[in-house]
């Protein structure tokens, strides 16, 4: 909205004191662009000393530039106008156009006025560990409302497999499983090695250097590999999905998505998780072999196991169900992580700052529920007695 006296949107704003005939009055003199394009910067307002009257009226002198106003000019100068009010100052806007005094009681009609500053107050122990609680709490409804979004929208797809993105889906699968199986397993190798070591030195000294298979296989193919998997999928996965979701609420490709009355979520996040349902059973299948190769070269190497020896005695100390319990997890890890980064990447909202602290968030989240989620299965494994 704009009040014109000539159009100058390119000059700055300007204002000029003037002292009156009377004491204590105080002429201010008005000119050039009060715009948002004019105000930068704005020009300094401040009261002449024992001023008690302020009279307000554009500059009407050839030598200047006619005053121009905004919305933006006139809330920076009802601002200034109320809070010299707010002092008892008295102001006259009488001799400004009506059409300014018009849109200065717009501005002003609307909250024109500073907001008050708020002390930063503290509660002490328990006010933190409550706001921290309620935050939980917060979280974890969001999360819930995620996964009832993913049940309410992909399943219906499921029975509708063609308007799936397969193309999408097959995209994710490369990024997040193929380019993955170097990381996953050289650190799988290693951590099977560095099981392998620690359990080998207590064994070998009551000569029972074989046991070493039972101590690798089992923790690899129980717990290990898919919790590795799981790990290492949510802190390089789990974080691009949530820096690639937040980047595109920034620019607005996600409301954008909303006006052309798209489902981001059917679009953005369903591909995700179904990519990472397939990819990360797979990886942690592959973790659990890389894992048992790793313990195997030690064993043969460091402890004296023969390869044929090592070999012929894993699927003895292991059965099919002892991998399908590991396996089972994967899935539900799948779908925590990718959820936890696709839900902290759309709500990132204002500057990039923002996208970094919401790919923090979701790595640590994601970590944290997947070993909650996986310290639940042992627990349930344990009462059923498998």
């Amino acid at each position: 909205m704009h009040a014109t006296s000539g159009s100058v949107d390119w000059h700055p704003a300007r204002a000029h004191w003037r002292a009156g005939l009377e004491a204590g009055l105080y002429i201010l003199m008005l000119d050039g662009a009060w715009t948002v394009q004019g105000l930068s910067p704005a020009p300094v307002l401040a009261l002449p000393e024992a001023c008690g009257t302020v009279h307000l009226q554009a500059a009407t002198d050839t030598d200047v530039v006619p005053l121009h106003m905004d919305t933006a000019g006139a809330l920076v100068l009802a601002r200034r106008l109320q809070a010299w009010v707010d002092a008892g100052i008295v102001v006259d806007r009488s001799a400004m156009s009506s059409t300014h005094r018009q849109l200065m009681d717009l501005v002003l009609s609307h909250g024109a006025t500073e907001p008050p500053q708020q002390r930063a107050t503290h509660g002490g122990l328990f006010g933190d560990v409550g706001r921290a609680t309620l935050a939980a709490l917060h979280e974890g409804r969001e999360f819930l409302g995620a996964i009832g979004e993913l049940v309410w929208v992909g399943m219906p797809l499921l029975l509708m497999f063609w308007r799936i993105r397969w193309r999408e889906v097959v995209a994710e699968i490369d990024a997040a499983g193929l380019r993955a199986l170097g990381i996953v397993g050289m650190l799988s190798f290693l951590i099977g090695m560095v099981m392998a070591y620690q359990g080998g030195a207590t064994l070998a000294t009551y000569g029972a250097n074989i046991f070493i298979v039972n101590l690798v296989a089992v923790i690899t193919l129980r717990e290990l590999g898919p919790l590795l998997a799981a790990i290492l999928v949510a802190g390089r996965t789990g974080s691009s999905y949530t820096a690639q979701l937040g980047t595109m609420r920034i620019t607005e490709e996600v409301d954008a998505l909303r006006a052309l009355g798209l489902s981001p979520f059917e679009i953005l996040v369903l591909p995700k998780v179904m990519a990472l349902v397939v990819t990360l059973p797979l990886l942690s299948l592959f973790a659990d072999v890389m894992g048992l190769l790793g313990g195997g070269v030690v064993a043969s190497v460091g402890y004296g196991v023969p390869w044929a020896q090592y070999l012929a005695r894993v699927p003895q100390v292991v059965s099919g169900q002892t991998l399908m319990l590991g396996l089972v997890k994967a899935p539900v890890f799948a779908v925590i992580i990718a959820l936890v980064g696709c839900m902290q990447g759309l709500r990132v909202s204002g500057s990039a700052a923002a996208v970094g602290r919401a790919t923090t968030v979701a790595v640590v989240q994601s970590i944290f529920l997947v070993i909650v989620i996986d310290a639940a299965f042992s627990i349930l494994y344990n009462l059923l007695g498998v």
